[in-house]
């Protein structure tokens, strides 16, 4: 049995999918934008690509992750897979929580590194070790939601003690 009503359930989903798969979009293109400002010579590149490495973090992935999670906890609430009935569902929701509090974390290096490169200090290695570590955090969040994605499209079986439970008082009892 569902709670939200069939418009509102696909209203919702389609939020969901928009959300999660821009989030991964923009992820990617932060991704291809820290291997330019680590690889490139160009200082105006470098400094270009850190400044909207910050805008794309806070103007579209932030955002775009707390949609996710936001509109996943409202079809998880609101259809029959329910938040804690699937093993997949619970991994979901785990791993959107950690990407977006980790993501949070991950921003104060880069706005660091976006005031560096407005000043013109990322002069050649300057700052080296953090460029390298966005890189491979963003190719790490990747993965991440790639597997969030995954788990979406194939849906492991796996009904958890309380999924079960509910599964059983939905079934009529025989008088």
């Amino acid at each position: 049995m569902t709670l939200l009503p069939p418009q509102l359930r696909k209203l919702t989903l389609t939020l969901h999918v928009t959300s999660s798969v821009g989030w991964l979009g923009a992820v990617a293109a932060f991704l291809a934008l820290a291997v330019a400002g680590l690889t490139s010579s160009a200082p105006q590149t470098v400094r270009g690509a850190y400044l909207a490495m910050d805008v794309i973090g806070w103007y579209v992935i932030v955002p775009f992750s707390v949609a996710s999670l936001v509109t996943g906890l409202v079809q998880s609430f609101g259809t029959v897979w329910g938040l804690l009935r699937h093993y997949w569902v619970i991994a979901k929701l785990l791993i959107t929580v950690v990407a977006t509090l980790l993501l949070l974390v991950h921003m104060q290096p880069v706005g660091h590194l976006a005031d560096a490169a407005a000043r013109a200090a990322l002069a050649g290695g300057e700052l080296q070790g953090m460029r390298i570590q966005l890189i491979a955090d963003a190719a790490a969040a990747l993965l991440v939601l790639l597997t969030a994605a995954a788990l979406s499209v194939f849906k492991p079986r796996g009904v958890t003690r309380y999924g079960r439970r509910r599964q059983r008082e939905q079934i009529p009892q025989p008088r």
